[in-house]
């Protein structure tokens, strides 16, 4: 099967396509890879260094809900249809891809099979499954910060899964590690100045 570059590429870019698209469509350029697939497309907007406002929440949610899958050992995965069929401008992918699929690119170059049971293992599916589950919650919160690095560990983690390349999953797990610590950062601090405001404020009235 070619590089999902390349048929992310073709797809999008060489054949004629409506307007509109919507998930369901896509997931035929998956084949057998389609956790992998689907946690790689999903997490790309967000994970861009200049990522595309709007998709944290709802593709956090369908990311949240393809991990739990990958966690209890599920084939393939199921998406509730009113997400799967909604309809996506395809000006608005081909531009998310135009910056992507460059970066796709640099991790295909070094991407080979190679520590497959981490990717392929019941025990090593469901610690990706877990790390991604709790990337997707990150993504759902609303707060400057808490997406891009969760989403990078996505996109990485799930291109390994993609790729049957497990030391590619386990630096995706490690930046996975990092979104975590650095999301929790961010609320304790903001939980930190909230209290401290709302005491000064007490003080004043």
């Amino acid at each position: 099967m070619a590089r999902l570059s390349v048929e992310l590429h073709r797809y999008f870019f060489e054949e004629k396509r409506p307007p509109q698209v919507n998930l369901s469509q896509i997931l035929a350029l998956a084949g057998e890879r389609i956790f992998g697939f689907l946690f790689v497309v999903l997490s790309l907007p967000s994970a861009l260094p200049v990522p595309a406002p709007g998709y944290s929440i709802p593709f956090g949610i369908l990311l949240f809900l393809l991990a739990v899958q990958l966690i209890i050992g599920a084939k393939s995965p199921w998406l509730p249809p009113r997400l799967a069929n909604h309809p996506i401008a395809l000006r608005q992918i081909q531009g998310i891809l135009k910056t992507g699929i460059p970066w796709l690119k640099r991790i295909e170059a070094i991407a080979r099979p190679r520590l497959s049971y981490i990717c392929t293992s019941i025990s090593g599916r469901a610690v990706i499954g877990c790390a991604i589950a709790l990337m997707a919650i990150s993504m759902m919160i609303p707060i400057p910060g808490t997406n891009t690095l969760p989403a990078m560990g996505i996109f990485v983690t799930g291109f390994g899964l993609l790729e049957d390349d497990g030391a590619i999953s386990l630096v995706g797990l490690v930046l996975c590690l990092l979104g975590a610590i650095f999301s929790i950062s961010i609320l304790i601090a903001l939980f930190i100045g909230g209290a401290s405001l709302l005491d000064w404020l007490k003080t004043q009235f």
